[in-house]
């Protein structure tokens, strides 16, 4: 159990404000075997994954990389702190197809700049600072890159939902079984009034 993720739930802050909305917890056909969704922003989700210890990935199911699901902190408290650095998970699920000169142009856009001072999102990143004592991460696109270059992507198990959405084998051999679809021809009887 992640001490500082309970600690976190127990504030009760509307999370959806920095992109880290409770959800309904159903998962989608990339959400990898054996997770614990912890947020949501629209379809991307964030999660532990078992045998991963601590780490925070984003599961996101219209990628623009070659992975539904990667590595964004080591910890929840590294990805609370990546968060207070950028104002939202938005901007993390992001790196790993951004250059710098990317990242840079986003975090400093103006939209970005007036939503991070918006009073609801600036309350939910304060109760973070001050309620769960973490600080910001000051080179957030350096941590995520670094972890996101030394990770075994392999290692991630998905049901056979994932191979067989994206059209790819199974690694254990099976085969999706056959759907049969059975259609009906259905009759219908027009009257038309004359009046």
């Amino acid at each position: 159990m992640n001490t500082l993720y309970e600690k976190y739930k127990k504030l009760k802050i509307d999370g959806s404000w920095i992109g880290l909305a409770l959800g309904d917890g159903t998962p989608y056909f990339c959400t990898p075997v054996g997770a614990e969704i912890i947020g949501w922003d629209n379809s991307i989700h964030y999660c532990f994954i078992k045998g991963f210890g601590d780490m925070v990935f984003c599961v996101n199911p219209e990628t623009c990389c070659d992975y539904h699901v990667y590595p964004i902190a080591r910890n929840f408290r590294d990805f609370l702190g990546l968060i207070l650095a950028t104002g939202n998970t938005n901007t993390l699920q992001q790196i790993i197809w951004w250059d710098k000169k990317m990242f840079e142009d986003f975090v400093h856009h103006p939209e970005e700049q007036e939503n991070k001072v918006r009073p609801e999102v600036k309350n939910v990143l304060d109760a973070i600072r001050k309620r769960i004592e973490v600080a910001p991460i000051n080179t957030p696109f350096e941590y995520i890159k670094d972890l996101q270059s030394n990770f075994p992507y392999e290692e991630i198990s998905f049901t056979n939902a994932y191979y067989d959405t994206l059209g790819i084998e199974r690694p254990d051999g099976t085969k999706p079984e056959e759907n049969s679809f059975e259609f009906k021809t259905v009759e219908a009887e027009f009257k038309f009034d004359k009046n």
